[in-house]
């Protein structure tokens, strides 16, 4: 298994290539920022980026992800059902991404966007069982996705209500590598640590751990942060459409 962390700061998100060294295969999620990096990873990793992953439609940031595929020769993913306005390579709930040993299930986790998705991963040369979860700005460490910048608030918190309760199916023990940590704008109570546990979350935060759908509705509504400056502009940007047709 290669796996690599991507801490930016400006904007504060994260950014991930995964994949297998002895097939050399790899896949970047999230990418932001310059493409290089992504590149030489791969370089110095000894392998090809097979496919370039964007977990949504993204608010917080312009994703770099549409260049960095047209520069690898990789196809673009997105959910099929994302409202973009170009070519991509369609996913579905269920969706199983092949990277010689390691493979990728895709999750469809709609709430802080409709077109969300989250990356169930296992590398199959160590176990049959899923070693971690890419889950954007679903779950994080000490929070969970603000619901409002894609849809009406209420909306979303109901949707990532029954995305979350697929997520607490899952084993305690698989790591969650979100999307964001202390800092982006996508959290209210976020943690500085990069990274987590299905377990430590469930236990340890106040949104994740809620279990009735109502009183997390109305959690999700309160003290909603203010959105980060030019959000619609970026989403309209990555959806390739004007802020009027977003």
């Amino acid at each position: 298994m290669i796996l690599r962390q991507f801490l930016h700061t400006n904007p504060v998100v994260l950014s991930y290539l995964f994949g297998c060294g002895g097939r050399a295969m790899a896949a970047v999620v999230d990418p932001v920022g310059p493409i290089a990096p992504y590149s030489e990873a791969a370089e110095a990793t000894g392998t090809r980026i097979r496919y370039v992953i964007d977990t949504h439609i993204h608010a917080d940031h312009l994703s770099s992800g549409r260049e960095l595929a047209a520069a690898t020769g990789a196809p673009y993913l997105l959910f099929r059902g994302a409202d973009a306005n170009f070519p991509f390579h369609g996913v579905d709930d269920g969706t199983v991404l092949e990277l010689g040993n390691v493979t990728a299930e895709v999750l469809h986790v709609p709430g802080h966007t409709p077109e969300h998705i989250a990356l169930l991963v296992t590398d199959h040369t160590r176990a049959e069982d899923p070693w971690f979860v890419l889950t954007g700005h679903t779950l994080m460490a000490g929070d969970v996705g603000r619901t409002e910048l894609a849809t009406r608030a209420e909306e979303g918190a109901r949707a990532l209500y029954e995305s979350l309760q697929r997520l607490k199916a899952l084993p305690d023990y698989v790591e969650v590598l979100p999307g964001a940590y202390a800092g982006s704008v996508c959290g209210r109570r976020l943690s500085g640590k990069p990274a987590s546990t299905i377990g430590f979350e469930r236990r340890n935060n106040a949104a994740f751990a809620l279990s009735d759908a109502a009183q997390f509705t109305g959690f999700m509504q309160a003290d909603i942060p203010p959105p980060s400056p030019g959000a619609a502009e970026h989403r309209a940007a990555n959806s390739g459409r004007s802020v009027a047709e977003a």
